[in-house]
């Protein structure tokens, strides 16, 4: 694990050879896997799934119980193949809300994903989404 400065984590969490950057938040009950990268004045909020292969930006908000993935279960079950794992990016400025599922995805700068909703596909315009699967509502 790597961690920059100032950087604050309530206990108990699971983090696994992260790097998380200056001045983030860690809230309890997260779980942050391996090849994970948070950006500086990140805020994740408890209960949430980073699984390995996430990017986060600079000044990202992570509501509470939010879950990423990285295996589309191609093969009608989950893989053990790392290689098989995709990549999820998120830029700066992103707010994801409470209890938000992400497949794979990358999602631009300044996008806000409302809570409960299902991003299943890259969100390339800036803007408000939500719902299931994730729609823009509005444009920023």
């Amino acid at each position: 694990m790597e961690f920059g400065s100032n950087v604050t984590v309530v206990e108990p969490c699971n983090l696994y050879e992260c790097k998380i950057g200056d001045s983030s938040f860690i809230g309890p009950f997260v779980e942050i896997q391996s090849k994970v990268v948070v950006g500086n004045h990140c805020r994740v909020q408890s209960h949430t799934f980073i699984c390995s292969n996430v990017t986060l930006g600079n000044y990202c908000f992570i509501g509470h119980g939010v879950t990423f993935t990285n295996d589309l279960f191609r093969k009608g079950s989950p893989s053990a193949e790392e290689n098989d794992w995709l990549p999820t990016i998120i830029e700066n400025n992103v707010s994801i809300g409470s209890g938000v599922t992400l497949l794979p995805v990358k999602i631009i700068e300044g996008c806000v994903i409302g809570a409960g909703s299902v991003v299943t596909k890259n969100l390339k315009i800036k803007g408000i989404y939500a719902g299931n699967p994730a729609k823009l509502i509005r444009k920023l």
